[in-house]
């Protein structure tokens, strides 16, 4: 791992991490008739705090690109989801909440499982697979299954709603990370005029901002604890399936290897559930009003 990659993903990680909690802050004040529409961004837009928030996350998603086009996105996904460690020391200079035995054991979990998962798998290059049908499947497959998580939120807003949302935003933005990588390399080897002619820029747009509406609306209507987990915990896993899947990142495959690869993903999504469910994670400030406004049609 080259000292440049893990520079990158950890600043983007921190750009990440510092955003969504702004965003969050002035999401949660949001109309909920914008709830899953495009009115939304327009109206959190007049917002100064969501639009720094909004600055640090495309920062932070500036700087993972780069991180990619330099690493496996088997490699920097997991660096990039310590995101909620930034998120967490935000979190908890405004609430001044201890961390304790649970944030310390997050924290630790979630380093520890991001050193055990590349240390075991050292992620590498490879040649891309080339069959078309792969990428489709892998890829239908993670949109596939945000549009039903979606679908399922929007009859369930107050119960798993924000949850189910942050799962489809962190597959739409794993697929996302992939296609990002192919496009940068289709502009190294092509130039500009291979880059416009992919579809892969285009669909890279369209996964982004959607994967905003998606992201800000479950943020507006539950708090950061019950969404950013799940965003935080989807996104490396998708990236890294994609990496693996289409993108020809390899990773060591003997019985050890995996057994600490497997161990080391459990131990990020455990992480990453305790630091986000630690009280020092902002708790929202919905009133009983906008709670009724949120009960399903």
């Amino acid at each position: 791992m080259s000292v440049l990659v893990l520079a990158l993903s950890v600043s983007a990680a921190f750009c990440l991490g510092t955003g969504f909690v702004l965003q969050q802050n002035a999401a949660q004040q949001a109309p909920l008739s914008d709830f899953l529409s495009f009115r939304l961004l327009l109206d959190l837009a007049k917002v100064p705090r969501w639009l720094g928030g909004l600055g640090l996350m495309v920062a932070g998603m500036i700087l993972s690109a780069v991180a990619l086009t330099h690493g496996e996105i088997s490699l920097v996904e997991p660096l990039v989801a310590t995101n909620l460690l930034f998120a967490m020391a935000l979190s908890r200079h405004q609430t001044r909440q201890p961390l304790g035995r649970q944030g310390w054991g997050g924290l630790a979990l979630l380093a520890g499982g991001v050193t055990a998962f590349i240390l075991a798998g050292q992620p590498r290059g490879g040649d891309a697979v080339t069959n078309p049908v792969r990428h489709w499947l892998i890829i239908g497959v993670m949109v596939g299954l945000a549009l039903l998580l979606t679908t399922y939120a929007k009859k369930s807003r107050l119960i798993i709603g924000p949850v189910l949302l942050a799962l489809a935003a962190g597959l739409l933005y794993g697929v996302q990370d992939a296609l990002t990588r192919v496009s940068g390399e289709r502009f190294t080897l092509g130039g500009f005029t291979e880059f416009i002619t992919g579809w892969q820029p285009y669909a890279v747009v369209v996964l982004g901002v959607t994967g905003l509406v998606l992201v800000q609306s479950a943020f507006e209507t539950a708090p950061l604890r019950m969404s950013l987990p799940a965003l935080t915990a989807a996104q490396p896993l998708a990236g890294i399936a994609c990496g693996v899947g289409f993108l020809g990142d390899r990773l060591r495959t003997d019985t050890g290897a995996l057994a600490w690869q497997a161990a080391g993903l459990a131990a990020i999504v455990l992480g990453i559930v305790l630091l986000g469910m630690h009280p020092a994670m902002p708790r929202g400030t919905a009133t009983p009003k906008r709670a009724k406004d949120l009960q399903p049609r």
